[in-house]
């Protein structure tokens, strides 16, 4: 329910087709294809609307206000007013066949607050009556039990002045908010330009490598899927428009399209802004309900949710370490470590149900580090889980952001061992420049690393270790401590050099120098 300024409770996400529809268009099972799928920003937003966003942001800048989280958090705000004010049309469309209004979020004395009412007004009146009434009226909307109208609790509106909140209501006032489609792919254009690194070690993982993975563990319409640092939400996104395109009857059979758009989607973070703006872009990619929550993964509060998912895609803070006191204690008995990459490794073994699965993003020191915690880590997914696969990543995918090294794991979790052969691939073209530009290049390992995955009971055991990708058999792992890293085991062949005689080379150097000697004399007789 929402609590309105008002002493009225309505409700505000009523589940019917109408609103499916509105914010939900389902995209054609067979549109996109493999290589579209790896693209770092998968973006079809027209010219004339992207240069539209680009001066909204250039107006941002000049008006002081240079975050690029804030611009978003900013937009975030405006498009859930938009949102509200959509909602209410919906219920008077219905109250004009039913003779009965529902659902209503504006109460009568709030018909201003609309966004089809504000939007035409002047300027200066727009920027008082946002700033005055409509965060006001935000802050107090909630207890409706979508998370959307909970993260917009501390609304803080912050342009600085009433030409360019006028501007960035003309832009989205031209979204057609019917098209789903049209609104991630807006709102995916907007985070890329988010170009320096977050706190805590946050920053946004490339489209196409968040495209790789969750291409890899296939995502079905009865998975629970779980993302414990989901910043923006892109691994849960992304994992939601793979279900729409290969499982289409999801959204067609009411017990499927229910458990979509209500129990399928879950995300933890505790940065306000990116719970906000997780929400929305799941919103915008057309999913109704998410499970978007503040929650410090590996605090004690994450004890609720112990076996309760089926497939986690993440790529958790690996930048500090935590104090013992801060840390789940149920963490602390799986691997006693201050180390959060360790730590969010035990997490996810906690989170998963017997038989879920995980593909997750570590720095390349969780595949060899030598202390106590990584090497009894890596020997609990060899021993008692199923270690299915290692992906190196090179070391510029992460760029600007960062330059370190990374790789994915892939495991799924038994409880009773299962490790037989390891798959390893060594990643060296992502189809982006490595260094900070990241411009597209024809180089591009991916495809290749998703076709050979497939394979990896099959024909990849017997390439050999001198290949890009290989399987190494358990009792190899062991015998080298549960070393994971893949050149440990990558067989290099190098080319047999013939070298000439030292005498012979010496004979040459001698011939050269009484030339130049010769040549020299023959310079010098004719200055002479």
């Amino acid at each position: 329910m929402i609590r309105a300024a008002a002493p009225r409770a309505v409700s505000i996400t009523p589940v019917n087709s109408e609103l499916t529809g509105m914010f939900c268009n389902v995209r054609s099972p067979g549109s996109g294809d493999m290589a579209e799928s790896f693209a770092m920003v998968n973006v079809v937003i027209t010219g004339e609307l992207k240069s539209k966003i680009d001066r909204v942001w250039d107006a941002f800048w000049s008006g002081g206000i240079s975050n690029p989280l804030e611009v978003i958090e900013q937009i975030t705000y405006l498009l859930f007013i938009r949102r509200l004010d959509d909602l209410q049309t919906l219920a008077e469309k219905k109250a004009r066949v039913t003779g009965k209004i529902e659902d209503l979020v504006f109460l009568p004395g709030q018909e201003n607050l609309r966004w089809s009412r504000f939007k035409n007004d002047d300027a200066e009146v727009m920027f008082r009556l946002v700033g005055e009434q409509a965060f006001p009226f935000l802050r107090a909307l909630g207890g409706d039990g979508s998370t959307y109208s909970d993260h917009m609790r501390d609304a803080r509106f912050t342009i600085p002045t009433p030409a360019l909140l006028s501007k960035v209501v003309d832009m989205l006032d031209d979204i057609p908010m019917a098209d789903r489609d049209t609104n991630g792919d807006l709102y995916e254009y907007m985070l890329s330009k988010i170009a320096t690194a977050g706190t805590n070690g946050q920053f946004r993982t490339p489209r196409h490598i968040i495209n790789l993975m969750v291409e890899m563990m296939a995502p079905t319409p009865s998975d629970e899927i779980c993302d414990p640092a989901c910043g923006t939400a892109g691994f849960l996104v992304a994992a939601s428009e793979y279900v729409r395109r290969t499982h289409p009857t999801a959204m067609t059979d009411a017990t499927q399209r229910h458990h979509f758009h209500r129990s399928m989607f879950h995300g933890y973070d505790f940065d306000s802004t990116m719970l906000r703006i997780g929400s929305m872009n799941m919103l915008l990619h057309g999913v109704e309900a998410p499970d978007i929550r503040y929650r410090d993964s590996l605090s004690e509060g994450a004890s609720e949710d112990t076996e309760k998912y089926t497939l986690i895609l993440a790529n958790p803070p690996f930048a500090g370490s935590l104090d013992y006191e801060s840390t789940s204690k149920d963490l602390q008995r799986v691997v006693k470590t201050k180390k959060t990459e360790l730590l969010f490794l035990a997490l996810f073994l906690k989170l998963l149900k017997p038989g879920g699965r995980a593909a997750v993003i570590v720095p390349d020191g969780v595949l060899f580090g030598s202390s106590k915690a990584h090497k009894d880590l890596r020997k609990i997914l060899v021993e008692e889980q199923k270690l299915d696969g290692v992906v190196k990543l090179p070391s510029g995918v992460f760029r600007p952001y960062a330059g370190v090294s990374t790789a994915i794991l892939l495991f799924t979790k038994t409880n009773s061992g299962g490790t037989d052969d390891v798959w390893f691939y060594d990643v060296h073209a992502d189809g982006f420049s490595l260094d900070d530009k990241r411009n597209p290049v024809a180089a591009n390992d991916l495809p290749d690393v998703l076709a050979r995955w497939a394979q990896r009971d099959g024909s990849e055991r017997d390439r050999a270790r001198t290949e890009q990708s290989f399987c190494v058999p358990k009792a190899d792992i062991v015998a080298q401590g549960y070393d994971l890293s893949l050149n440990r085991y990558k067989e290099i062949v190098h080319d047999e050099v013939e070298h000439r005689p030292p005498l012979e080379i010496i004979a040459d150097i001698e011939a050269l120098e009484e030339e130049i000697c010769k040549g020299l004399a023959e310079l010098k007789a004719m200055l002479s």
